[in-house]
């Protein structure tokens, strides 16, 4: 029977560069939200994210490939060159060997800045690296390009479920023979005039303009929208034979996973959708039990609601602990599956959950235990990771300690 593995992880986010500094953090309860530098947002109602600061792409890149990358490629390549570092391999089959990328917007900086150049400038002042570095798919195919990775070039496009199913799609993948080895990279960056505009005029994220440090809050009485944040996170997989025969580590193994479609509403979310998911990945796991739940959790009134409704459905008077660390790091739309799928690993890792911070005031419906604002010691067994995106699309994936 195969099994699929995580030997390599990497990522980056609003508090840390790195899988490490930006975990502490995390689990420290650290918040990486504040008021946005990387454009002028005293015209708009919101005027805080989860902006990477300090991150410089030369770093990781050719000067001259950076030029024809946005910025969510940017960031994915860097959170990749650190898992398959991670990964310590001393050779590959590079046709067996593929890239699952995910984001849910993509180049959308670079489709803004052009976007006023062609309506200010003309269209022949367009840069001829516009389309390569806004395509979604691009981001996979700059990783593969970097590693020579000839196997499957996957990219998922399901908005704020893309980085889970980008992991389900890897995982399939390689049960079904198509690789080996799967290198899974979510990415986003999608914080500039038009993203904040965009989801402000929705009434999707919270105006807490004046104390961005609470500003998200999941599963707060009195959360009042998301905290838009970028990022992104990787994971290697492969088959368990062959991590064994090669001596690597071994974070965890992909066990079960879900997808769903509420087919009832594009941006309100329905209880059935989720459940589903998650009953799928549950079912698919051997209905173990689950000692973790990294909540999809945005701090938005709907969603968080709906997703304690759903879970107290599937797993009756066995809740297991949850939390969101979107209250750290913001919600990372298409790069969030993959960056809390990185998460789930560490804290496994670790044997140390991360709290949900900013929890203050309980709300009626939404009362589980959300390890609330301290992180606590566990020995997890199975983790689950959840996400939920615009359109009704789901994804859940579980990961067993291995």
């Amino acid at each position: 029977m195969k099994r699929v593995v995580v030997t390599g992880i990497g990522m980056i986010n609003s508090l840390g560069l790195d899988k490490e500094s930006s975990f502490k953090a995390i689990v420290e309860g650290q918040c990486g939200i504040k008021s946005i530098s990387s454009f002028d947002a005293t015209e708009h109602s919101v005027t805080i994210a989860g902006e990477i600061i300090g991150f410089d792409p030369n770093t990781i890149m050719n000067p001259k490939e950076v030029k024809k990358a946005d910025r969510f490629i940017q960031l994915g390549l860097a959170a990749a060159k650190e898992a398959m570092h991670d990964a310590k391999f001393e050779s590959f089959e590079s046709e067996r060997f593929g890239v699952s990328s995910a984001s849910g917007i993509g180049g959308l900086i670079v489709i803004e800045k052009n976007s006023v150049i062609v309506n200010t400038a003309g269209p022949r002042k367009i840069s001829p690296f516009f389309i390569p570095s806004a395509l979604i798919n691009m981001l996979g195919g700059m990783v593969s390009i970097e590693y020579g990775l000839k196997g499957p070039n996957l990219s998922s496009v399901t908005a704020c479920a893309a980085g889970t199913h980008a992991i389900s799609d890897a995982t399939k993948t390689i049960l079904t023979g198509g690789a080996k080895k799967m290198l899974v990279v979510g990415a986003e960056a999608a914080i500039c005039a038009a993203g904040i505009g965009g989801f402000s005029s929705m009434k999707a994220l919270s105006t807490r303009n004046d104390d961005p440090q609470h500003a998200s809050r999941p599963f707060d009485a009195e959360r009042d929208g998301f905290i838009m944040g970028e990022g992104a996170g990787a994971l290697v997989l492969e088959l368990y034979d062959d991590a064994v025969a090669r001596g690597a580590h071994i974070y965890g193994e992909v066990v079960g996973f879900g997808e769903s479609a509420d087919a009832s509403h594009i941006t309100s979310p329905s209880m059935d959708g989720p459940y589903r998911a998650m009953k799928a990945a549950y079912e698919m796991a051997g209905s173990p039990h689950i000692d973790y739940i990294n909540a999809h959790g945005t701090s938005t009134p709907a969603n968080d609601k709906n997703e304690t409704a759903a879970i107290k459905e599937l797993f009756g008077a066995n809740v297991p602990q949850i939390s969101s660390t979107k209250g750290q790091i913001g919600h990372c739309l298409g790069a969030a599956g993959a960056i809390e799928a990185v998460i789930c690993l560490m804290a496994m890792r670790d044997e140390i959950l991360p709290p949900t911070i900013n929890y203050e005031n309980p709300d009626p419906e939404c009362d589980l235990d959300y390890i609330p604002n301290t992180a606590r010691k566990c020995k997890a067994h199975y983790i689950m990771s959840n996400s939920f995106g615009f359109g009704g699309t789901n994804g859940s994936v579980i990961f067993k300690r291995v």
